[in-house]
């Protein structure tokens, strides 16, 4: 899932996470990666039930959003760490305190009822001059429980180059994470002690002035589904038995701006295009048809389904390491929108 800053942006976390000075030349905003989450306690927002948008506290650039079907939203944080929750009518209020279980920047967000855990994507991005709230180095997909916010595991990303971005899980309990900068998904088995390498391929790697693969979402035809943020791609990775199969890039009905996160919605998918769209994705073969349900959104960087509601969350990257660095972002909101199969 990478939500919601600009496009030279983007490219200068990745020179900047792998120790690379960045290009100086200008920077369009719009979305990067998602999250959003601070350290503060309760804050006025109103939940999956209402129709009015969700308010998020002053500054806290989410990356990415998740829910479970009671409608309990869960938000990560670019810059504060840790991760909000917010309940069906409820504030926002802490639920994983930022640096714990040896957390940093915190992005893509998933949580998985079935196995009670919320899966963390944690990143040191100080390079970008966003220190986190902690010193830990590298990628790693942190797990916590989902009732209690307690700390149940840490697995690390294996390249020093990696970059956690967003997650899916499988049918029987496996977790699969994008690796941004790097051409690889990794997963996580039910009672692994370890992240493996599920698929890699030279079509998932980052292109030149660019960032690889971002959002995930497992399909009802039970194969993987993949985005890459610039260029915007999206990609089928067959599965036979748990294993990773032929990859084969999808063609879209339109071009698509900065593909970043997807989830699976009912046999389609919801993908956020971070130049300002909500769309349904439909696969048909190797083509999809892009339909855009919302457009006009504010650096969007992730959605999750509650019911017939789409809540996206608007990042505004840009305002903390893009264009807009400096100025006044406005409020922080996750947007409730009407979805329709």
């Amino acid at each position: 899932m990478l939500r919601a800053y600009s496009t030279q942006g983007k490219q200068n976390m990745k020179n900047e996470v792998q120790g690379v000075k960045p290009k100086s030349r200008g920077m369009r905003a719009f979305g990067f990666i998602k999250i959003c989450f601070v350290l503060g306690a309760g804050f006025a927002s109103s939940a999956h039930g209402e129709t009015g948008p969700v308010s998020l506290p002053d500054k806290s650039f989410p990356e990415s959003i998740t829910s479970t079907p009671d409608g309990t939203l869960y938000v990560g944080s670019f810059n504060n760490g840790g991760v909000l929750k917010v309940a069906p009518g409820g504030k926002a209020e802490q639920f994983v305190a930022p640096a714990a279980n040896g957390s940093r920047s915190t992005l893509g967000v998933l949580a998985d009822e079935k196995s009670g855990t919320l899966y963390v994507c944690s990143n040191d991005i100080s390079g970008l001059g966003v220190p986190g709230p902690s010193d830990t180095k590298g990628a790693w997909l942190k797990t916590f429980d989902l009732a209690t916010g307690a700390a149940k595991g840490s697995f690390a990303l294996a390249d020093p180059k990696s970059f956690c971005n967003d997650i899916a899980v499988g049918s029987d309990g496996t977790a699969y994470i994008t690796d941004s900068f790097m051409p690889n998904v990794y997963s996580l088995k039910p009672g692994g002690a370890a992240l493996e390498i599920w698929a890699t391929d030279p079509a998932l790697a980052p292109a030149k002035d660019g960032v690889g693969l971002d959002g995930i979402a497992l399909g009802s035809d039970g194969h993987l589904y993949v985005t890459t943020y610039i260029p915007a791609k999206l990609f089928r990775i067959s599965v036979k038995d748990g294993k990773a199969g032929v990859v084969t890039e999808l063609k879209p009905s339109r071009p698509l701006d900065h593909a970043d996160a997807m989830r699976a919605f009912g046999n389609d998918f919801l993908l956020i295009e971070g130049a300002g769209k909500l769309d349904k994705v439909t696969v048909k073969g190797d083509e999809a048809q892009i339909e855009t349900i919302q457009d006009g959104l504010s650096e969007p960087v992730s959605v999750t389904q509650v019911g017939n509601t789409g809540w996206v969350a608007e990042g505004k990257l840009s305002y903390i390491i893009g264009d807009n660095k400096g100025k006044d972002p406005g409020p922080f909101l996750l947007k409730p929108v009407t979805l329709a199969k």
